[in-house]
């Protein structure tokens, strides 16, 4: 029997509609398979240049696709410390400094990488590594790791007729910022952080107070902040800046103090050698060719003076992925991503201070002058030994306990007021000596 014409177009309409639904279905499956991975990054140059390179790993590794939250740095730590705290588990892979790395891992909040020997371990740098370790496990790796260092305009300093030694002394910066100060022609004689913040002006106060003979705490926990070391470096903090650093220094921290460096503006600047990229980079500097690198200033300790960090790539114990996440971090700070950065940016653009064999590239070498000054400021940053004396905490530009955040950050305020003469030398260290007790007091580390 034939059948007739509407049932022949309802059986089609049905035929399809199962298709559709088992195409759908299929699809879905697919998707359903698809591991995504929520990562959680700070909004600087170097990680917004991961993200966009991280298409080559999507595209190597279909069956993984990567959600990005990109965030300031102070709601990053915010963020990602609220939900491993919590056990959220918003995130699969975080971007955490040296400073947290190994207090979240005494908690219990990141899982502890065990990377393939093809990731090469050994080839991060020694102290970079370390810092980023607890008990003798890796719970981070570097994206780009730092000290701090010097820099000069080398067409002033020869005008001035002012030779700069690789290891240069702090006395030594107060004479030529006299020499090189212009401010009527728009040049200020040295810029230093001034802008208040346990990781801004303490994060470049604290070498200071290491290399003048100071510490934060006794081996009792007791804070040392009105002891004659501080009194002296705070002194000379202050008066250097006043009389020879820009107006406005209180509101200068890194980026601010890179944007003054690279118009031109500063005849001199101690911060992090992660800068002297930028400052070599026709694209972003207009002083590229008349930059001259040091070592960071030291006084009296030398070990103190030159700090060290990085920024690192983290699996928090609550990712529901963390073999993913694994890998991702592992592709994200191997050297094959290193060479991926350099093929689409030049040698300059690499993420600096994490593995030796960066240094030892030829390519990198002739792209970067700098490099070896790098290193070296690196590898002499010893975490255990920041101070003269013994002292209770590991840490040189801050200290390795929970608390410092908060202590760093109030002091940090009370020095700024110190530099807009809001308060005498004097009258800030008292105060930050009575505010540090106070909360040492209240969180039970001395009675």
């Amino acid at each position: 029997m034939r059948m007739p014409r509407f049932a022949k177009i309802l059986v089609a309409f049905l035929v399809g509609v199962m298709l559709a639904q088992l195409l759908h279905a299929c699809a879905g499956s697919q998707a359903a398979a698809k591991t995504r991975l929520t990562i959680a990054t700070v909004n600087n140059g170097d990680m917004v240049v991961m993200q966009g390179l991280s298409r080559n790993f999507e595209q190597a590794n279909p069956n993984i696709q990567l959600r990005w939250v990109v965030l300031e740095e102070n709601v990053l730590r915010q963020r990602t410390t609220t939900d491993v705290a919590s056990q959220g588990g918003q995130f699969d892979v975080l971007t955490i400094g040296s400073y947290e790395t190994p207090i979240w891992a005494r908690r219990d909040w990141l899982k502890p990488l065990d990377l393939p020997a093809s990731y090469d371990v050994n080839d991060l740098i020694k102290p970079i590594r370390e810092g980023l370790s607890n008990n003798g496990k890796l719970y981070a790796v570097p994206f780009y790791g730092e000290s701090s260092m010097l820099y000069y305009r080398k067409d002033l300093f020869e005008k001035a007729g002012i030779k700069v030694p690789e290891q240069p002394t702090y006395p030594q910066i107060r004479e030529w910022a006299s020499k090189v100060h212009d401010p009527t022609h728009g040049v200020y004689g040295v810029c230093l952080r001034g802008k208040p913040g346990w990781g801004e002006n303490m994060g470049f106060v604290s070498t200071l107070v290491n290399t003048f003979g100071g510490q934060w705490f006794d081996m009792k926990w007791q804070p040392t902040i009105n002891t004659p070391a501080w009194k002296e470096a705070i002194a000379f903090y202050v008066d250097l800046l006043n009389k020879y650093g820009p107006p406005g220094a209180s509101s200068n921290g890194f980026n601010e103090n890179l944007a003054l460096f690279s118009t031109g503006k500063c005849g001199m600047w101690v911060d992090a050698t992660v800068a002297a990229g930028l400052l070599s980079n026709p694209k972003e500097s207009q002083v590229y060719d008349k930059v001259g690198f040091a070592r960071a200033p030291i006084e009296r300790y030398p070990n103190g003076s030159n700090w060290l960090w990085a920024w690192a790539l983290a699996v928090p114990k609550t990712s529901k992925s963390p073999e993913a996440a694994q890998k991702f971090v592992a592709w994200a700070t191997s050297k094959e991503y290193i060479q991926l950065v350099a093929n689409q940016s030049g040698w300059v653009s690499v993420p600096p201070g994490t593995r030796t064999s960066t240094y030892n590239n030829p390519n990198y070498q002739k792209a970067a002058p700098f490099a070896s000054i790098v290193l070296k400021s690196i590898q002499s940053a010893d975490i255990s030994r920041p101070a003269a004396q013994p002292t209770p905490y590991k840490g040189i530009q801050y200290v390795d306990i929970p608390e410092f955040q908060a202590i760093g950050s109030s002091v940090g305020q009370t020095m700024a007021a110190a530099l807009t003469n809001r308060l005498s030398v004097d009258q800030a260290l008292e105060r930050s000596q009575s505010s540090t007790e106070r909360f040492m007091k209240h969180t039970g580390y001395i009675e």
